[in-house]
């Protein structure tokens, strides 16, 4: 993986750097190995917790050596003096206390500072990377999958780098306890380590249940993330249908599943982790049996038998920590596994090495000149790209219809072209190719001379715009969202944008006018005020090449023939591809291209069409205006008439 993600946003907003290796690309590794990169970043702060770690341990196991001298001198000897000075010991108990809460401190703040700055650019990363990805991935990805591991999975690697170096400080309590342990008396270590046995064997076969079971608990997240986003997205759907019912009982499905996974990880934990975790107990009651007879006997002190006890208490903890570690380990690793499965997706729409930037010209007025669009001999079908195995494998079937085969089109610089065609033919495939948003199959597509494949993706997406047919709104303000492409643009370029587009009518009429913040996808505006702002967005993006898919399809018919003749003169001298979803749109165009078989099947003026070709024809008729098909709205030469009714 080649995407550097950026430092603490408190240390700097850098972006992602795609030339550097922060996550090695070797799926063969551990996951734990191919965060190394990352986690080297965070030496400071992992040697800062290691050190404090063993302070704190040295502090935790030399405690209970000095509880057992406090529990001697506190205990007269036959002749009726003490072994020492109780109150010095008690003193040196409370320092020791202090250092460990101090060391502890230290060192957990320093592993969780470590884990939430992983967890961070960890979580930049995969955005960077899906920023990366072609349409192709997001046609086969359900949104929750994608919110499913860019969140609750990103979560359980961040909590496992935390927790695992504090569990490993407990194992290192633990050792420790041993070997204090086994020099005060042999036999009763001995009696001590005899639960070792069963607690690698239980923990082993934890760890083998528990991994399935969290891939399975992170899927049936993302299941629930899915029919959430689905639900809150579609809710005017939902409500026109009144279907509200069934979505609920979809969601309720779909935490059910999740609800039945957790239980059986709940339950698995129940019957394992206290097993795990009592077998401490089992060994201090024996420990306590044989040390009374050695007391009896004379060869343990009282004292020794409370140091000795208290290590065994001081086992608790690791015993404790180790069934988490191996739930936290598991979960951890199939979360990771699936964050790694997004990014390992090849970006198969990317910057080849020496692509260059699309030069720009000026036109007579000043504005950007129009580039000549040509498609020679493309072949393109969905779903045959190469591509990995998120949500499963997606198809790379070689049988998959062909949505251009052999498609021959060249759009004059200049030039206003309609593109028409039946549902499916191809109209909106066609913009998405010219913008890169898919690899292409074979075929090539040039702009202005040069092959979309040479350039570079940011400088051919400037010089071409495109309106969708369905505009998408962000949650920000009027001004923001038309200054999307021009975050730095002037008020009063905005203002400009707006007018041309018959937008700023009703953004004057707000309360808050362009500081007016939208709601989420833009739902608080009509259908027709989001595409207004939309095409908007693209006359202030001051593109050679201006795609508009239907882009007035929601706009009422008066503000529609406005917008055509803002657009007519402002699109005097570039390059316009209007897909003609409605009759309406054509009178943009100079000329029309009828796609039909993957291939261009018929190209000239609308009259020529109208007149001539009888699909061109049921095209138009099958938009239910055969009424209106009247050639003498658009003039013989393609020329735009103000007010036609179409």
């Amino acid at each position: 993986m080649r995407v550097a993600p950026p430092t603490a946003p408190e240390e700097s907003a850098a972006q992602p750097d795609p030339d550097a290796d922060w996550i090695r690309a070797d799926p063969s590794l551990s996951w734990i190995r191919r965060l190394g990169p990352l986690l080297r970043q965070q030496r400071a702060r992992i040697v800062t917790a290691v050190i404090a770690a063993i302070l704190a341990t040295g502090a935790g196991a030399i405690a209970p050596w000095i509880a057992g001298l406090a529990v001697d001198a506190a205990v007269p000897r036959p002749d009726g003096t003490r072994s020492g000075s109780l109150w010095t010991l008690v003193i040196v108990l409370v320092g020791l206390g202090l250092a460990r809460g101090i060391s502890t401190y230290t060192y957990r703040y320093g592993l969780f500072s470590m884990g939430h700055r992983v967890e961070f650019q960890l979580r930049t990363l995969l955005f960077a990377h899906l920023s990366r990805l072609s349409f192709a991935f997001y046609d086969r990805v359900h949104t929750g999958e994608i919110i499913s591991r860019s969140n609750s999975d990103i979560r359980s690697v961040q909590m496992y780098l935390a927790f695992a170096p504090i569990v490993s400080s407990q194992l290192l309590n633990f050792v420790v306890a041993i070997a204090v342990m086994a020099w005060i008396s042999l036999p009763l270590t001995a009696i001590t380590m005899l639960i070792m046995p069963a607690v690698y064997v239980l923990g082993q076969r934890l760890r083998h249940i528990m991994f399935p079971l969290s891939w399975i608990i992170q899927s049936r997240n993302a299941e629930v993330a899915t029919v959430t986003h689905e639900s809150v997205n579609g809710v005017r759907v939902v409500k026109a249908f009144a279907a509200e019912a069934r979505q609920v009982t979809e969601m309720a499905q779909a935490a059910q599943r999740l609800r039945w996974a957790n239980m059986l990880q709940h339950n698995t934990r129940a019957h394992y982790t206290p097993v795990i975790e009592n077998l401490p107990r089992l060994a201090m009651a024996m420990v306590l049996l044989v040390g009374g007879h050695f007391i009896i006997g004379g060869s343990l002190s009282v004292g020794n038998l409370a140091t000795f006890y208290l290590y065994i208490l001081l086992l608790q903890a690791p015993f404790r920590f180790i069934g988490m570690l191996f739930i936290f380990g598991q979960r951890a690793k199939a979360s990771a596994e699936r964050v790694f499965q997004v990014l390992d997706e090849p970006v198969l729409v990317a910057d080849r090495p020496g692509a260059v930037d699309l030069p720009r010209r000026s036109g007579p007025t000043g504005g950007p000149a129009g580039m000549a669009v040509e498609f020679e001999d493309v072949r393109f079908a969905y779903g045959t790209e190469t591509i990995g195995g998120v949500a499963g494998t997606a198809s790379t079937e070689h049988d998959a219809p062909l949505v251009f085969d052999g498609l021959d089109l060249r759009i004059g610089a200049g030039e206003r072209v309609a593109i028409v065609g039946r549902t499916g033919c191809g109209k909106s495939t066609l913009a998405r190719l010219l913008m890169r948003f898919y690899s292409l199959g074979s075929g090539t597509i040039s702009v202005d001379g040069h092959e979309v494949n040479g350039l570079t993706g940011d400088s051919l997406r400037r010089a071409v715009g495109l309106v969708p047919d369905e505009p998408f709104l962000f949650s920000a303000t009027i001004h923001d969202n038309i200054a999307y492409a021009r975050p730095d643009a002037a008020r009063s370029d905005v203002v400009a944008a707006a007018t041309a587009a018959q937008a700023h009518e009703f953004i004057s009429e707000l309360e808050e006018g362009y500081d007016t913040v939208v709601g989420e996808r833009g739902y608080d505006l009509s259908g027709g005020q989001r595409q207004r702002i939309a095409i908007a967005r693209a006359i202030l993006a001051d593109p050679a090449v201006l795609i508009l898919d239907d882009a007035t399809s929601s706009i009422d018919v008066a503000h529609e023939a406005k917008i055509h003749d803002a657009l007519v003169a402002l699109l005097a001298e570039r390059t316009t591809i209007v897909i003609a979803h409605r009759l309406s749109t054509i009178s943009l165009a100079d000329r029309v291209i009828l796609l039909d078989g993957g291939r261009v099947a018929a190209d000239g003026t609308h009259a020529e069409l109208l007149a001539t070709e009888p699909r061109y024809v049921e095209v138009l008729a099958a938009a239910g205006d055969t009424n209106r098909l009247d050639p003498s709205a658009v003039a013989g030469d393609g020329t735009h008439r103000s007010g036609a009714s179409w």
